[in-house]
């Protein structure tokens, strides 16, 4: 990529045996109404042909593509922190290599953040498909504040845009084996911590493609992480005593049923879609 112009936003994009939904995500950031950005792609040590379709797109868009590669599987924490080292945009987009946004996401995430000077954070609610189509749709308080944290993540990850300076004061994501999986929770945490805050636009401005088999993707170590993180959000953002009790949810969930846990997890994405 030409370093002659700096790009108001920068993607950053770790891509693990994706090769054959890859297209469809970068097709979908290339159609953007707003083309003042980069896409920092780096492959996460997969073992399908992942890379070499993100080279044929390097190659045709050398002016908005990096593409980087790990020696090994390291992990999300790991990857996204080496696509910010290479990020040079004032606001960091986040993209997953099997998902798709509509054309006019960054442009409404932006509005938010150049209109409103207070917030560093901008995410949106988030749809949920697989082959058979939409099913599924999440959303977050409109204006989360700390208490949030006690209930789950208060932002959608993947869709969203947030002022580097605020990736930059709590040096990215942490790189820890007790938070994989629920990296973007504990980097919400580390940002309130700092005294960022952050808005959720209530309109899909993105699509998850998600197989519905949600039981098998989260094992039970996860659910630890996920415990481990509520607990690290009550101690830093000095929260009420009560809410330690919030981080045993997700091993109770862990441990319920595989039918049960995906019959309500279905159940909770359906109820807006």
């Amino acid at each position: 990529m030409s370093t002659d112009r700096i790009p108001l936003i920068s993607v950053i994009m770790g891509i693990y045996n994706c090769a054959g939904t890859l297209p469809e995500a970068l097709d979908s950031l290339l159609s953007q109404t707003i083309q003042d950005f980069e896409v920092i792609l780096c492959d996460d040590g997969s073992a399908d042909e992942t890379y070499q379709v993100a080279e044929q797109y390097q190659k045709a868009h050398p002016e908005k593509i990096v593409l980087l590669k790990n020696q090994k599987n390291e992990g999300l924490n790991h990857t996204l922190n080496v696509c910010l080292k290479a990020a040079r945009g004032k606001y960091i987009a986040r993209m997953d290599g099997d998902d798709r946004c509509p054309p006019d996401r960054f442009e409404k995430e932006l509005k938010e953040l150049t209109d409103d000077p207070s917030i560093a954070i901008v995410s949106s609610d988030m749809r949920h498909f697989d082959e058979t189509g939409t099913w599924g749709m999440i959303s977050h308080p409109t204006d989360p504040e700390p208490k949030d944290f006690l209930h789950g993540t208060p932002f959608c990850h993947a869709p969203c845009m947030v002022r580097k300076e605020a990736y930059d004061a709590v040096d990215g994501y942490t790189e820890d084996e007790r938070l994989l999986r629920v990296e973007d929770y504990n980097l919400w945490m580390k940002m309130y911590q700092k005294g960022f805050r952050g808005r959720n636009i209530h309109e899909p401005l993105y699509e998850m493609r998600d197989d519905r088999n949600a039981y098998n993707r989260r094992k039970f170590k996860y659910r630890l992480n996920e415990a481990h993180a509520i607990s690290l959000a009550v101690k830093n953002l000095k929260l009420p005593m009560y809410g330690y009790a919030y981080a045993l949810r997700p091993i109770l969930v862990g441990l319920l049923p595989k039918k049960l846990y995906d019959s309500l997890h279905k159940k909770k994405l359906q109820k807006d879609a």
